[in-house]
């Protein structure tokens, strides 16, 4: 007999999720059915009961009260009949979160699990079920012995999932792997081996059948090495220090073995068994075992070396996808990241430093959301402005990061975005945008406003950019997320031009040479369009040189562009968009098509983008991804394909590039580091 709170007993008044008669209800539906060897009304009365006993993944206390009886009446019954309840209870033994059990229900909640042990495995070992419904009794029968593998119970894949999605037991970044599951029929290299000497359960265990029962010579010769595993592992009760990878083993083998029909039981045990194989962290480039990548805190998970051949994809990467099905192994991308002021590689190799602008003003920046670079070819240093939260824009060198001027107050609200505007007669001038639609321009080697701050148009400014047109002119364009998108003369603030004609809300905006004194103006709306406007006529409805993205293209790519760049290359000027998964697209202005193969997705990358450009590489041009308040960075160069990874320790909010260095706002300034190794 099992220790059991009396039903009478104040103290379930006290635990959550039980009501008493409902228990009392079931018990006496369990108690029928084992009287006569059969019946179902116990079953909607459970899943009452059960259902109050966890809800979303967090069990109740009141389950450690209850439990002793519904497992006590319900070990009685045909084994083949209670198999669904023993997989609920594994549901339960592994939820997400469980409360500690109480003291005085401690050692009922103890023998129950111990009893429902035993009963779950003979029910496992009785009859033949589906391979989907075995796995899911393989991995509840090791939830109720203790084993951390059984929280995978929560995670196992159907036959209509490719992906997997894995945590790193060190950094905690998600690694997800889209077509993990491509072929049923493929298995690791190798099998995992068992630590010497390995651990044993010390008390009697009921798993002793189930390793007489793992030997099946139709399976062929390739699955041997896996069951010789499994067998060990039964052998010794499965205690909880048994490697995640050899308790996987145990659970594929007996779906292999028991699950039914064979041949679908068959690619599901394929399916498992291939988590018993490595992934790679795209982030911190340490490889672990998929196990320790299924459930959450791991005990005692340790860095693995990388083995060779394996057949697993290693940082979930588009390429190395493609790689890891052939069987061939991937090119990895290179992976960097910040430690403290330097950039280091994933071996820990010095890359370059990192330089922190100044802050050392009464008026710190705080958080920046708009960069803009000026560069005099010869007046001085490249400066870098930026601005946000406070109104208030900053002038850096970028050399050094000091400041060149105080704080150039005179933004009523936040600014949004910027922009450069060399113009004509030498000048440079800077432009920004705030929230509630004021425009300011500025002189960045005077530190004074050209004239003062006007405007207020609906939604603020979110993106600016400067048009060249053919009469020699320099304008300012600017958008708002209302759809105005106007064109100004920078020096009295004249409104000149009307674009987008349609109206569409802006999300960004860029200007686009076609040629030395001739721009055109591309932008993306909030549903994701691309539009083309030429700022040379007059009629917003004219077309003139603009030439729209092929729409076949962008439906074949179902590319919905979020952010727009403009890409110079050596021999023209590209047009990037990013969508908000974080897929890039280079396209050819002059045909409207795509040009090379797309930046595709990966672990990390959605988010709202933010783009930048450089061709730091000897001409070679790179692109710079992230997201907004996102912490890791791409480094794309489309011409090799040749990819890098940076993981900074700030967050996020614009970009932008001075020859080799970029230029990265964040939630508490402004810091640059090299595109290249110094």
């Amino acid at each position: 007999m099992i220790a059991k709170l009396p039903l009478d007993s104040p103290r379930w008044r006290g635990l959550d999720g039980v009501k008493v008669e409902e228990m009392q209800v079931l018990l006496e539906q369990l108690a029928t059915a084992a009287a006569t060897g059969g019946g179902d009304a116990w079953r909607r009365s459970w899943t009452d009961v059960s259902g109050g006993l966890m809800d979303d993944g967090v069990l109740a206390d009141g389950a450690y009260a209850a439990l002793p009886y519904v497992v006590e009446a319900a070990a009685v019954l045909p084994p083949g009949q209670t198999v669904d309840f023993w997989v609920d209870l594994g549901f339960m033994v592994s939820a997400d979160y469980r409360p500690p059990v109480p003291a005085d229900l401690e050692e009922g909640f103890g023998a129950a699990l111990r009893l429902a042990e035993r009963v779950a495995i003979r029910s496992l070992l009785a009859a033949g079920a589906p391979g989907q419904v075995c796995a899911q009794l393989a991995l509840a029968c090791v939830a109720l012995a203790g084993h951390p593998m059984g929280e995978v119970l929560w995670q196992l894949p159907d036959d209509q999932e490719s992906g997997l999605l894995l945590s790193c037991p060190a950094c905690e970044s998600d690694t997800e792997i889209p077509d993990f599951f491509t072929d049923p029929a493929r298995l690791p290299c190798e099998a995992p081996l068992l630590p010497e000497p390995a651990p044993v359960r010390e008390e009697g265990h009921p798993w002793g059948e189930v390793a007489t029962v793992l030997r099946a010579e139709e399976l062929g010769e390739r699955w041997e090495a896996f069951l010789r595993v499994a067998r060990d592992v039964a052998v010794r009760g499965v205690p909880p220090e048994t490697p995640g990878q050899a308790v996987l083993c145990l659970v594929a083998g007996l779906v292999a073995v028991r699950g039914t029909p064979q041949q679908a039981a068959g690619e599901l045990a394929s399916r498992l068994m291939s988590l018993t194989g490595h992934f790679r962290c795209w982030d911190c480039e340490r490889t672990w075992t998929i196990a320790d990548g299924l459930v959450e805190s791991p005990d005692g998970a340790l860095p693995q070396p990388r083995p060779a051949g394996a057949g697993t994809d290693f940082d979930g990467s588009a390429a190395g996808r493609e790689s890891a099905v052939a069987g061939q192994p991937s090119r990895a991308a290179t992976r960097l990241r910040q430690e403290d002021s330097a950039v280091v590689a994933a071996d820990g190799t010095p890359w370059g430093r990192i330089r922190v602008f100044s802050q050392s003003v009464p008026d710190s920046p705080g958080s920046i959301d708009a960069l803009a670079v000026i560069s005099h070819p010869f007046r001085g240093p490249t400066l870098v402005a930026g601005a946000g939260d406070k109104g208030v824009v900053c002038l850096w060198d970028v050399t050094d990061g000091r400041l060149v001027h105080d704080p150039l107050p005179g933004h009523p609200d936040a600014v949004r975005s910027m922009t450069t505007l060399p113009l004509p007669d030498g000048r440079v001038l800077v432009a920004s945008g705030g929230d509630s639609g004021t425009i300011a321009v500025w002189n960045p080697l005077t530190g004074q406003p050209v004239r003062e701050p006007a405007g207020d148009w609906p939604g603020g400014v979110t993106a600016m950019c400067t048009a060249v047109v053919p009469d020699g002119r320099t304008l300012l364009v600017t958008a708002t997320p209302k759809g105005a998108v106007r064109m100004w003369e920078p020096d009295s603030g004249e409104c000149v031009r009307r674009l987008n004609p349609y109206g569409s809300p802006i999300r960004s905006l860029t200007a686009v040479p076609i040629s030395a004194h001739h721009t055109l103006i591309t932008a993306s709306d909030t549903a994701g369009r691309v539009h083309v406007w030429d700022p040379a006529v007059d009629d917003p409805w004219d077309r003139g040189a603009a030439v729209q993205l092929s729409a076949r293209a962008l439906a074949d790519a179902d590319h919905r562009a979020a952010a727009v760049e403009a890409v110079r290359t050596p021999d023209r000027t590209l047009l990037a968009t990013a969508d908000d998964l974080g897929v890039v697209m280079l396209w050819d202005l002059s045909t409207g098509d795509p040009v090379g193969d797309a930046l595709p997705s990966s672990t990390g990358t959605a988010g709202s983008p933010l783009i930048t450009a450089a061709t730091p590489h000897g001409g070679r041009t790179v692109l710079v991804i992230g997201t907004r308040h996102g912490r890791r960075l791409r480094v794309w160069e489309p011409q090799t394909g040749a990819l890098q990874h940076i993981a900074l320790d700030v967050s996020l909010t614009c970009l932008a590039t001075a020859g080799a260095h970029l230029i990265v706002g964040h939630g508490r300034g402004v810091l640059s580091l090299p595109l290249t190794r110094q």
